[in-house]
């Protein structure tokens, strides 16, 4: 669980939106076991974080009265919502990714609501490229073959701009945010690995960020402490990561491993890959289906080609250190891995 300290002694009263989610509950925890008051955003009742203390406004992101009596009397904001994946319909991406950051944005200020720490994405500035040790300096994507990419980048923009003395901003940039717990990206790999249907995407192990869920706590944390000192860095954006690029295949591996799947296949070639993603993607579009495809260009572009970044600032100017090293994170997801068996 994030230990990241506070920088005095005075609670915050926290509004974690998608506070149902991975990274959304690790966060509501972590301020609950520093003694933070905390109040949840999210379309669901949850009753394992009412049970934990926080409170849970079961509402829409995009509806202003919701989220303007979710802001009331809140110190700070975690955006922690969105609309993921590589697949969907592109209004919804925009309504819920743009729209609602909007809708948000609005009401913290009417609210008077003092700090808004948003979590970004290191696709806002994804190319077909190898991006190796690049830092803040990289502008944002050109091109995007997937809508997730493109509204992140915009809403991330919406809060950079919306920074003042009054509504202090930070924006983090976590990739791969892994850990036990997580109910997306470790299933999936499994789900495929155990059907025979993960293949290893072009013949390079390509470098890539990781985030152990922990770490990417601690950041969030160390951002609304950060604001809560004053507007010295409000409106800036972080990459983050657990400061260890490892093979983007090597990790799949070793995560199967620890969760006891099956494992990755040989090798397709990058472009046939793509290709057959491209074709998927158009047959989709003409048949209307809304699933996501088994190959999405977005995902194929991702796994083919080195992210990892430059943390420096995040480090400098925060204080981040990544606690949680690749070695203990996988120990534990076998743990929870091994435990999820037993009580199946």
């Amino acid at each position: 669980m994030g230990g990241a300290p506070r920088p005095c002694g005075r609670p915050v009263k926290a509004l974690v939106t998608g506070g149902g989610g991975f990274l959304g509950s690790h966060l509501v925890r972590a301020l609950r076991l520093r003694g933070d008051s905390v109040r949840v955003l999210a379309r669901g009742a949850y009753p394992e974080l009412v049970a934990v203390g926080a409170e849970v406004v079961q509402g829409d992101i995009r509806d202003p009265r919701v989220v303007l009596g979710a802001v009331h009397g809140v110190d700070v904001v975690f955006h922690a919502a969105a609309m993921a994946g590589g697949w969907g319909d592109p209004k919804e991406f925009e309504s819920i990714n743009v729209g609602g950051t909007e809708t948000l944005l609005a009401a913290c200020r009417r609210a008077g609501t003092g700090a808004f720490v948003y979590t970004s994405s290191p696709s806002v500035v994804h190319a077909p490229r190898d991006l190796e040790n690049e830092d803040e300096s990289l502008p944002y994507a050109t091109r995007f073959t997937a809508h997730y990419p493109r509204t992140k980048a915009l809403a991330e923009r919406l809060v950079r701009d919306a920074s003042t003395a009054a509504l202090r901003t930070l924006s983090l940039r976590p990739h791969f945010i892994w850990g036990p717990g997580d109910r997306h990206l470790l299933p999936r790999l499994v789900a495929r690995a155990n059907a025979g249907r993960l293949r290893q995407i072009g013949a390079r192990d390509v470098l890539t960020d990781t985030t152990y869920i922990d770490n990417c706590v601690d950041a969030h944390l160390l951002a609304a402490d950060a604001l809560s000192r004053g507007d010295a860095l409000s409106g800036r954006v972080y990459f983050v990561s657990d400061d260890a690029p490892i093979g983007v295949w090597t990790m799949a591996r070793r995560l199967l491993a620890a969760a006891g799947a099956g494992t990755v296949g040989a090798p397709v070639p990058a472009w046939l890959a793509y290709a057959v993603a491209a074709v998927l993607e158009g047959a989709h579009r003409a048949l209307g289906l809304r699933r996501e495809p088994l190959l999405t260009r977005f995902a194929v572009s991702e796994l083919s080609h080195a992210q990892w970044f430059d943390i420096s600032a995040v480090k400098r100017d925060l204080g981040y250190v990544a606690r949680i090293g690749h070695e203990e994170g996988l120990a534990r997801v076998a743990r929870a891995s091994a435990e999820a068996r037993r009580e199946a």
